[in-house]
């Protein structure tokens, strides 16, 4: 295809987008998909280290359709400056910026919000050291067969790209393996595992009296009692039944830009004050609608909470969830007016997404010492009523009658599984009746759902480890 057709198509695109969704929405567009592209490039470069052309490309290849825009796509990456520029036939530019200990946030012109980085204290870790110094290479041969798999790529696409693996069992690492240039410390994006992390934020918050889960979230924006989104509860942001109309968070591919979510990620510099002033789709707690607004407003009450100010938020996380767990390859990321991206921003090391996933096997207790409230971990588990997917509160799960869990099960997964997710390939996945914790970090398509390999990796790991514990018994 001649780069003049393409022009062409590309226009036509954007022509027919605005009169099916009107023209400011297309106009959104090429800033949303640049959006996108300059804040994970930036924050994988400047963070993880990886090399920019190899991020694009995998990246680009697990969404669908992101082909027929990222082709006429142009990037900068100034690493003296420490920022990206990405711009689509000059009708859309977005520039990310990186800075040290923040991770990289995206500039739409009008200045973003200076933040102090919170001094460490030095406060020591309650987790046990989940393993040494050097990389744990499988403790079996079946073990070993099993990631061998799980990084193997298939002969068609779509392919794996698998970045990294940890497992751990009654809370030490069992086997890890890292793709090239990807390390123990490297720090990945998990997306929508931060929702996971978001929840045990709120839950820290609930438990120290300052969130209550079943009375009217403390939003500015809705006080006025007459203002039905005054009803919207802490509980139904959570689990996505708030009702506020900005469109779906399901999907990563080409029509996903066209959703108001994604304007509001990535073309605004307030993304929380921006979700607050949308109205309502359905009465709060009627129906169910997965998107990263309701993780936003909790990502501003959370800030509300901590002292309102970033550093007091981002301090809040250190103190209270990360140094606990041993948390210290990680990076929270914010936005333009300097509240953390609670929806999807989060980079942290395989191990340390693995720490996390422990605090949950663990019951919300770390060295003794509780950190979610008591009851929270099985909260957190529990189905959400007309969530097909099969999810909980801030994580995915096998519980419940939904299309998901039984989806999962059947592809044998336990009954108790329940996961962070995020998209193309991003997975903590807690297994409480086999203490295990698994983590894949990746570049995958959503669809088919069998294209990142987990089923497979999640039902090797258990047939080794029982088979394991079973000839240990027998000895």
């Amino acid at each position: 295809m001649t780069r003049r057709r393409k022009i062409i198509l590309l226009t036509t695109a954007i022509v027919c987008a605005g009169l099916a969704l009107g023209v400011a929405r297309a106009r959104d567009v090429p800033r949303v998909a640049t959006g996108f592209i300059a804040d994970t490039l930036c924050s994988e470069t400047f963070v993880s280290g990886l090399d920019p052309k190899r991020d694009l490309a995998e990246t680009t290849d697990a969404m669908p359709g992101a082909g027929l825009l990222t082709w006429a796509m142009d990037f900068q990456v100034d690493r003296a400056r420490k920022d990206i520029t990405v711009s689509l036939f000059g009708i859309g530019r977005s520039h990310a910026v990186y800075r040290e200990g923040l991770g990289c946030t995206l500039d739409h012109g009008q200045g973003i919000a200076d933040v102090a980085l919170p001094s460490d204290d030095k406060q020591p870790a309650l987790l046990p050291e989940i393993a040494g110094e050097g990389l744990v290479p499988p403790q079996s041969a079946a073990l070993s067969a099993a990631l061998d798999r799980a990084f193997a790529e298939p002969a068609q696409p779509p392919y794996r790209r698998t970045r990294a693996i940890v497992v751990m069992k009654a809370g030490r690492i069992i086997a890890e393996r890292y793709a090239d240039g990807i390390g123990p410390e490297t720090q990945l994006l998990g997306f929508s595992m931060t929702k996971s992390v978001t929840s045990a934020l709120t839950g820290i918050l609930v438990r120290q009296g300052k969130l209550k889960l079943d009375e009217p979230a403390p939003i500015a924006a809705w006080q006025n009692p007459d203002d039905p989104r005054h009803a919207i509860t802490v509980d139904q942001l959570l689990r996505h039944t708030a009702g506020i109309a900005l469109g779906s968070s399901l999907q990563a591919s080409l029509g996903s830009v066209l959703e108001p979510v994604n304007t509001m990620k990535y073309a605004e510099d307030d993304m929380a004050a921006f979700a607050a002033r949308a109205p309502l789709a359905t009465a709060p707690g009627t129906a169910w609608n997965y998107h990263d607004g309701n993780f936003l407003i909790l990502a501003q009450l959370i800030r509300n909470a901590a002292g309102g100010k970033p550093a007091d938020a981002l301090a809040f996380a250190r103190r209270e969830l990360f140094a606990p767990l041993g948390m210290v390859n990680v990076t929270l990321q914010l936005d333009g007016a300097g509240t953390i991206e609670g929806s999807g921003e989060m980079l942290a090391s395989a191990r340390d997404w693995a720490r996390f996933g422990q605090l949950y096997l663990d019951d919300g207790v770390v060295g003794g010492k509780r950190i979610l409230p008591e009851g929270w971990v099985n909260y957190s588990a529990s189905a959400t009523p007309n969530a097909w997917v099969g999810i909980g509160a801030g994580f995915w799960t096998n519980q419940g009658r939904s299309f998901g869990a039984k989806f999962r099960i059947a592809h044998g997964w336990p009954r108790d599984a329940f996961f962070a997710k995020g998209t193309i390939g991003q997975y903590t996945i807690v297994i409480p009746s086999e203490r295990l914790v698994i983590v894949r970090l990746g570049r995958s398509p959503n669809v088919p759902p069998e294209a990142d390999g987990v089923f497979d990796l999640v039902r090797d790991v258990i047939a080794t480890t029982r088979e394991k514990e079973k000839l240990a018994g027998a000895n």
